[in-house]
């Protein structure tokens, strides 16, 4: 009697020890903003691992907290696991997926599992904070270009991110509110920004267009893919709580280049100054790359990749004009407008991803968001938040800065629909087919280890 009692309190640590790992797994990706699919995906393989079957396993995730149940008609185990600090680790959720299916194919104990999970939650950051700011800065200056300024004001954009970044994660070492540092560092990317106007002139033909770039670094491009993805895949509530995560991160930048603009009275300048690009193809090409290798070290995607996402934002970037810009802007292009040019970028560069995930063995979405995210209409959602932070309609003339606000905020709305749609569209059509590829692979691995003796299940 007594050793059955002792056999039944072993079955049930081994069950809350696999139940714990399996909840660190998903603790870690969402923590590193994977998309929801993706997680219960991978939560699902490592479940496969660890022996808990699919039909009794039940999974919840959410953006702060994540459940899982263990059920049959005798037993129930339940266990939660709060998540707490979110930001993007392209690394992480790409060395998590190989590690779910490196467990199944070399037999990996729990211990094994454990330190190797352990290893890629503790691992250092491909970038120092150094490199993430000078990143994130030339990425600023990049946007720059695109908007239509010239090559020095891309330079005082750049400067202007790096210092404002850097602004940023020290705010964050000190531990202050992250909406507050955020409006910080938009404050003081815009305030430099606007110090650079009283440069010479002769330096710059385009001396306020830093001012629309300078903050940019802050723009959650990949919470708002996210969101769209999330809301697209049925998981609404998660899709719900990024938007309004993202909603709060662009107000408070917002806010934080409104204390700017009054402090130096430039009222009308976001609002009137046009974003209308009159460069060579070649300039284009080299500004988005810039741009989409910046965004990447923020990410913190593999080294390695860093070429491959440059060539990709080349694509979606060159790809956006070509449809966007034509003879009414005095451009060389479709004139379909940036909706459909927006569109049509993301979904070339998420079908190249299709193939090109098997070239370099990383999930799709290290591959696509950082190529899309060149293309985030940042200044149209700042715009639209600034004219409505503004806003003061007390006669009918006043009537035209509030319709321009809302007009930046309609048409931001939906190209980011359209960038996310691009990116989610092949694979939606793509992952039946990809799902079971990867369904029988599974299968195939875990008949394999029941023939050599290492699968239990429970």
């Amino acid at each position: 009697m007594l050793e059955h009692k002792q056999e039944d309190q072993q079955d049930l640590l081994l069950i809350r020890r696999k139940l714990d790992l399996l909840l660190r797994t998903g603790k870690l990706l969402v923590e590193s903003l994977a998309d929801t699919n993706r997680v219960v995906r991978n939560m699902n393989r490592v479940a496969a691992y660890l022996g808990l079957p699919e039909d009794k396993l039940h999974i919840d995730v959410g953006f702060t907290m994540l459940q899982v149940n263990l059920s049959d008609n005798a037993h129930s185990f339940s266990k939660l696991q709060k998540c707490e600090h979110h930001g993007v680790n392209m690394t992480a959720i790409s060395e998590v997926s190989k590690l779910s299916w490196r467990a199944i194919e070399q037999d990996y104990s729990l211990d094994q599992y454990e330190a190797e999970l352990e290893k890629i939650r503790t691992k250092k950051r491909n970038y120092t904070p150094w490199q993430v700011a000078i990143g994130a800065g030339f990425a600023c200056g990049g946007f720059c270009i695109q908007f239509g300024c010239d090559w020095v004001a891309f330079l005082y954009a750049s400067i202007a991110a790096i210092l404002g970044m850097r602004v940023r994660a020290i705010c964050n070492e000190w531990g202050i509110n992250h909406y507050m540092s955020i409006a910080i560092a938009a404050f003081i990317s815009t305030l430099i920004a606007w110090s650079t106007t009283y440069l010479p002139s002769e330096w710059t033909s385009t001396p306020y267009h830093p001012l629309l770039a300078c903050a940019l670094f802050i723009v959650p491009g990949v919470p708002l893919i996210n969101f769209v993805d999330d809301m697209l895949d049925n998981y609404i509530q998660v899709g719900i709580v990024r938007a309004v995560n993202t909603l709060l991160i662009v107000t408070s930048m917002a806010f934080g280049i409104t204390f700017v603009i009054k402090f130096c009275n430039i009222p009308e300048l976001f609002a009137t100054l046009s974003i209308v690009p009159h460069h060579a193809y070649w300039e284009y090409a080299i500004a988005a790359a810039i741009s989409a290798m910046g965004f990447s070290m923020i990410f913190n995607i593999p080294r390695r990749l860093l070429w491959v996402v440059a060539i990709g934002g080349i694509l979606a970037v060159c790809t956006r004009n070509f449809v966007n810009l034509g003879p009414s802007t005095n451009n060389i292009g479709l004139d379909m407008g940036l909706v459909m040019g927006s569109f049509a970028g993301s979904v070339l560069v998420s079908l190249i991803a299709i193939k090109a995930v098997h070239w370099f063995h990383v999930p799709n979405h290290v591959l696509t968001i950082p190529s899309v995210i060149p293309m985030i209409p940042g200044v149209l959602m700042y715009r639209m938040l600034l004219g409505f932070i503004s806003m003061n309609v007390k006669s009918l003339d006043q009537i035209t800065p509030f319709m321009k606000a809302l007009e930046s905020g309609v048409n931001s709305g939906m190209v980011i629909f359209c960038i996310a749609l691009g990116v989610a569209i092949p694979n939606i059509f793509a992952r039946r087919f990809i799902a079971k590829d990867r369904q029988r692979f599974l299968q195939e691995e875990l008949r394999k280890r029941r023939e050599r003796g290492k699968f239990i299940e429970w």
